[in-house]
């Protein structure tokens, strides 16, 4: 499995690490965090045959939701700043790019999809998986 990310993006949203590899079976955790403090953060996963797809968003400390992909994920809102999100056993059906995003208030789901898709095209954070153990992780 490996990950990667380019950058910071412009709401203050910071996802480690850039880059990891692991086997399958591996739990695997991403993070992310912002430095706004607005109350609603999200991680999504793209796919070349789904697009976009919400995993969970959190609107708030301790506040957890479950998006359209959750099984595989957990995700902790223990304060506002952080959001990470876990990959319990990396399955190569996870193998995917993952992005974290934040919004300062709610809006219907399709339209905040639509505006994280064009924030998002900038940011990479590929996860790919490999059978088997890996002796290097």
């Amino acid at each position: 499995m490996s990950l990667s990310i380019t950058g910071p993006m412009d709401a203050g949203i910071t996802q480690s690490p850039r880059y990891k590899v692991t086997g399958t079976g591996k739990r695997v955790t991403l993070s992310c965090g912002q430095t706004e403090n607005y109350d609603y953060m999200y991680w999504y996963r793209r796919d070349p045959e789904h697009g976009l797809r919400l995993i969970y968003y959190s609107n708030g400390f301790d506040s957890i939701n479950k998006g359209d992909v959750p099984n595989g994920y957990t995700v902790s809102r223990t304060n506002m700043e952080d959001f990470p999100l876990t990959l319990e056993s990396a399955t190569s059906s996870q193998t995917s790019v993952y992005f974290c995003a934040n919004s300062y208030a709610t809006v219907p789901h399709s339209c905040l999809l639509s505006a994280h898709k064009r924030q998002l095209e900038t940011l990479s954070y590929p996860v790919l998986t490999r059978p088997g153990p890996d002796p290097c992780v």
